[in-house]
């Protein structure tokens, strides 16, 4: 039996502020906080329509999870910010170990 790789999850707006707000139980008046707040940005149509990706859903599970902690909506923002550069830098050094590995065979 083969192991099948979960599916890449899409950057990709396709979700309205209204169907956002049903899959994840946060009202809209919420979710336009958290873009004011710099928690989310959903990406925008031409006419300025708020469009969410799979991604962003994670996200805003993310925020919630860390709102149900405890966490007020700055101390959030830093907590993002700060694990998605620890995932960057983790990418970097695979990268980095990938090149490393190459180099000495």
């Amino acid at each position: 039996m083969t192991s099948m790789a979960p599916p890449a999850r899409s950057k990709r707006g396709v979700f309205g502020i209204s169907v956002t707000s049903e899959l994840t139980g946060i009202g809209p008046q919420t979710l336009r906080l958290y873009e004011r707040r710099g928690l989310i940005t959903p990406s925008r149509t031409g006419g300025g329509t708020r469009r969410y990706s799979e991604d962003d859903l994670v996200r805003l599970a993310r925020v919630a999870e860390l709102i149900e902690a405890g966490v007020n909506l700055v101390g959030i923002r830093q907590i993002l910010e700060l694990e998605t550069q620890n995932a960057e830098l983790v990418a970097r050094i695979a990268e980095l170990n990938g090149a490393a590995q190459t180099l000495s065979v």
